[in-house]
């Protein structure tokens, strides 16, 4: 089944770079049948996005 998962860019963890996975779901095409399913599945993704952000800028700022 088809994943999608949001990842940071590499933040470095004791030395080593490592992507944080700020989201994985599974979907099908079945799921974009629903407008709902939709909507909530951009909303989840826009939480993910910022919180990947968030984890590179606090990376970078160490």
């Amino acid at each position: 089944m088809p994943h999608i998962i949001v990842t940071t860019g590499g933040a470095k963890t004791k030395g080593r770079e490592q992507d944080a996975v700020t989201l994985r779901e599974r979907v099908s095409v079945s799921d974009f049948e629903s407008d709902h399913f939709a909507a909530r599945l951009v909303e989840r993704l826009g939480w993910a996005v910022s919180d990947a952000h968030e984890a590179e800028q606090d990376g970078a700022a160490r």
